[in-house]
């Protein structure tokens, strides 16, 4: 037996989140995916990948609930897999009711676990039955604001870096904008609607916080010196005591009014001065397309 750990990664979530999608990407990242497999084929299955000649080293297992007896033996199936020296990590994929009932509605699938009735009372079945899972999830994905492609540029981020990166926690940046509601998936969050807004010069207008010009006009301001400043000595602080309890991912929403371009001008700098002290950074903005 080759004396090599590998990299689990569980796929799952609620039917008509993205799960599929992050199958796909995960298989352009180079892990050997199977869908569905049976929960007591698994070890094996773990087993016979470690022992390959094709020196596997990176699994993804999608999962979900046509799988019957998962939700019962999963938790047990993975400690063993951990034991075994393997590292597991658990992606779970969520979103609005009102998002997965417009997605049924457009694939014109049933629901899974509809049994009779309508989509919506099938999705509350199945999130009730998931609650547990999604308690142990190492990272959630809510899905809801996202295009197909937008979903697989923020899993390739995401994941990307889960695939590069062994040792040290993984932070997640996402500019926001307040008019368009928190991101649900957050660890937490800062606002800078206080800084002065680009929004408000004609020629910075029509552009956004990733261009040269709308940066340096709200990082070079006296105010977001200072604020980047008392950011980063909490993070400084923080950051090691997540990782001490065992997080491996932290998500931190950064939020102004419309999230086109403090928000993202922030998101930019934070991303370069994490990378500086040793952190795997991705960073996503969320509404930077919107009107």
């Amino acid at each position: 037996m080759r004396d090599t750990a590998l990299q689990v990664v569980i796929v799952t979530g609620l039917s008509g989140s993205g799960k599929s999608t992050a199958i796909r990407v995960l298989e352009d990242l180079g892990f050997y995916c199977i869908d569905n497999l049976p929960v007591v084929l698994t070890p094996k299955f773990i087993e016979l990948c470690q022992n390959s000649e094709e020196q596997i080293s990176r699994v993804a297992l999608g999962v979900d609930l046509r799988e019957r007896g998962f939700l019962a033996d999963y938790p047990a199936v993975l400690d063993d897999i951990r034991r075994a020296g393997h590292r597991v990590e658990i992606l779970y994929l969520d979103a609005a009711d009102d998002v997965l009932v417009r997605r049924f509605s457009e694939t014109r699938r049933p629901h899974p676990l509809a049994e009779g009735t309508n989509v919506a009372a099938g999705i509350r079945r199945e999130r009730e039955k998931l609650a547990d899972l999604k308690g142990m999830a190492d990272r959630i994905i809510d899905t809801s604001a996202y295009t197909v492609h937008q979903l697989r540029d923020e899993l390739r981020s995401l994941l990307g870096v889960v695939a590069g990166s062994e040792e040290a926690m993984r932070v997640f940046l996402v500019s926001f904008g307040y008019k368009y509601g928190l991101p649900s998936d957050t660890d937490m969050v800062l606002d800078v609607r206080f800084l002065p807004n680009p929004f408000f010069v004609d020629e910075l207008r029509p552009l956004d916080g990733t261009d040269t010009a709308v940066a340096r006009y709200v990082l070079d301001r006296g105010e977001t010196r200072r604020f980047l400043e008392h950011a980063m000595t909490f993070l400084d602080f923080a950051l090691p005591l997540y990782e001490r309890e065992g997080k491996r991912y932290l998500t931190i929403g950064i939020g102004c009014t419309g999230g086109r371009h403090r928000s993202v001008a922030i998101v930019g700098e934070l991303e370069r001065r994490l990378a500086g002290r040793g952190y795997p950074v991705a960073a996503q903005h969320r509404d930077v397309e919107r009107p």
